[in-house]
């Protein structure tokens, strides 16, 4: 295939700036609830994804890849031209970075996984038509705009609720927080190695029965919820801080607690979401070297690397604007609102992994943010953030497909109306 080098540095250079944007976006937004109630400084937060977001990028992203995200596009329509499958994917790494970029600098804490498939529906149309589209599929995800976010807010509330009931309001709270914490990151970290099982580790071609992965999930759990008790148990009162603030030390048990709970989010979400970086690139490389489209394709081990180190550079060096949205600006969080909203996010992820129903981390964790808010009344929530947030998840799709269909035409005048 002509110019197939290029392709491979565009579609390396492409990537690059997509793992950045989910860097800048995703995991900024994924860490905005430890850093936003103080378990963790931005500097910690940023050494946590270094290690854990690059480790499930690496260890865990994958083999291979749909060569179509999400089936949005049905391959047969490019199977006689499969260099315009490839015009169209570069045009969709970078209209998604783009929009990426756009909302992080922005502090919109948006989805990568519609940027991204927003971007695969703009190029679909132009070039292959609407009916290539699989709109049902769209409509699906459209739809769990709504879904998620409700869902997981109920969920937040409820948990939020249930630590007051069981802790706060008890005339003992620190050592009613002692014997149920453990409890807690037992049940968040279970669900969290079930996403990574179910959709991470099935990635790299490890297929595990049911029993086997909910045995492994409860393992975990146990494991890191005995660890989490030990530090826990060592927390020393802070008289001078409990007369200042009833709480302060309970707090700091939960802020152990939601240290553990971060860095088992972030493997988890290095493992699942580099796919919308380095799946596009891995379907332009098969296809350039190969000149045919294949339904998936193998992921050569440095466009892992590529994707996990994007990850943590685009963290490092926007993930501010969203950490302060999400963290900050919603709603106050403490260590026990923030880690009932992790649990919250994890219990929907996993609950919608099970039924087949496309989440976005984003959506969810936002959602549990405000349940969270919620649970001390309507006036606990800056309405203003949280209406631009909506607006910026409403706009996510148009606006990937509206730059797609930008790139895609310019990749095509570039390359000589190749196609």
């Amino acid at each position: 295939m002509e110019d197939q080098v290029l392709y491979l540095i565009l579609a390396g250079l492409f990537g690059l700036f997509m793992a950045w944007g989910i860097g800048a976006n995703d995991v900024a937004n994924a860490m905005a609830t430890s850093i936003g109630s103080g378990a963790l400084t931005i500097r910690q937060a940023l050494l946590v994804a270094a290690v854990f977001e690059f480790s499930g990028a690496v260890l865990a992203g994958g083999e291979v890849t749909s060569t179509i995200r999400r089936g949005i596009i049905d391959s047969s329509y490019v199977v006689e031209d499969p260099e315009i499958l490839i015009f169209g994917m570069l045009a969709a790494l970078l209209a998604a970075a783009v929009w990426l970029l756009l909302a992080s600098r922005k502090g919109w804490p948006v989805s990568t996984t519609h940027s991204i498939i927003g971007a695969i529906v703009g190029f679909g149309v132009v070039a292959l038509g609407a009916q290539s589209v699989s709109w049902g599929q769209v409509a699906i995800i459209v739809a769990s705009w709504v879904a998620s976010p409700l869902t997981a807010g109920i969920i937040a509330y409820g948990i939020y609720n249930s630590i007051h009931w069981l802790i706060l309001m008890r005339p003992d709270p620190l050592e009613r927080a002692r014997r149920y914490a453990p409890l807690y990151v037992f049940v968040t970290v279970t669900l969290i190695a079930l996403i990574t099982i179910f959709k991470g580790l099935t990635h790299v071609g490890l297929t595990l029965t049911t029993l086997e992965s909910y045995t492994i999930a409860i393992g975990a759990g146990l494991i890191v919820a005995l660890g989490g008790r030990w530090f826990v148990m060592r927390i020393q009162v802070d008289e001078k801080a409990d007369r200042e603030f009833r709480f302060a030390t309970v707090e700091k048990v939960f802020a152990v607690l939601m240290v553990i709970t971060a860095c088992s989010m972030a493997f988890a979400h290095g493992s699942n979401d580099v796919a919308n970086a380095i799946g596009p690139v891995a379907a332009v490389i098969s296809i350039a070297r190969s000149g045919l489209v294949e339904q998936s394709s193998p992921i050569p081990i440095w466009v892992l690397i590529l994707g996990g180190f994007g990850i943590v550079l685009g963290l490092g060096t926007f993930g501010r604007h969203v950490i302060a949205t999400v963290g900050k600006r919603i709603t106050a969080l403490t260590p026990t609102r923030g880690l009932s909203a992790e649990l919250a996010a994890a219990f929907t992820i996993v609950f919608a992994s099970g039924t087949g129903m496309p989440v976005s981390t984003t959506h969810t964790l936002v959602g549990a943010v405000l349940g969270v808010g919620m649970a001390r009344g309507i006036s606990a929530i800056n309405l203003g953030v949280v209406g631009r947030i909506f607006i910026s998840w409403v706009i996510t799709i148009p606006a990937g497909a509206a730059l797609s269909i930008i790139f895609f035409y310019l990749l095509r005048f570039l390359f000589g109306g190749a196609g």
